[in-house]
């Protein structure tokens, strides 16, 4: 289980895409030019409160590109869900598989297992959200254990704008 401090380096990943693109967090380091890295665990394609904030961040995609923002978001949904989601959506942002849930695991998401306290839809993550800077530190995290209480694309912005304006 890893917990983080503000400033930690942030757990490497190796992650395909629905793209079929690889996306390891080192590599994406090293070719780095200044951009930090927005990560988002959703829920799944079955999530209505998912679905609405995805569609709110790819409305407001061009915030996150004008501000070298990469965008990069991460569920363990299955596969052929997935796809059709992408398909409806439109999203342009990539969609990771997180599907033996070393990302989930490295990064401390919570599971909503068969031990939770409350029935929710089965067993799945809950959102979390890690914003990471050029060289892969730690800038903000939240993690939820349950769909309410995340951040909204507006609050992202906010966020970004204020630890943009206080880096030391």
């Amino acid at each position: 289980m890893s917990v983080f401090k503000l400033n930690d380096q942030a757990p490497d990943f190796k992650l395909t895409g629905l793209d079929r693109k690889e996306y390891h967090l080192s590599d994406m380091l090293e070719q780095n030019d200044e951009k930090w890295f927005l990560l988002i665990y959703f829920r799944g394609s079955w999530c209505p409160a998912c679905m609405e904030e995805l569609d709110e961040l790819e409305d407001t995609i061009s915030y996150f590109d004008k501000h070298n923002i990469s965008l990069l978001t991460i569920t363990h949904d299955e596969k052929t869900s997935l796809e059709k989601m992408i398909k409806e959506h439109q999203f342009s942002f990539p969609v990771l598989l997180d599907e033996d849930f070393s990302f989930l695991k490295s990064y401390d998401v919570y599971y909503h297992g068969e031990d939770a306290p409350y029935e929710d839809h089965g067993e799945h993550a809950e959102p979390a959200y890690f914003l990471l800077n050029e060289e892969g530190k730690v800038l903000y995290q939240q993690r939820q254990t349950n769909p309410f209480g995340r951040p909204h694309a507006k609050e992202l912005r906010k966020t970004i704008q204020y630890i943009r304006k206080n880096l030391k």
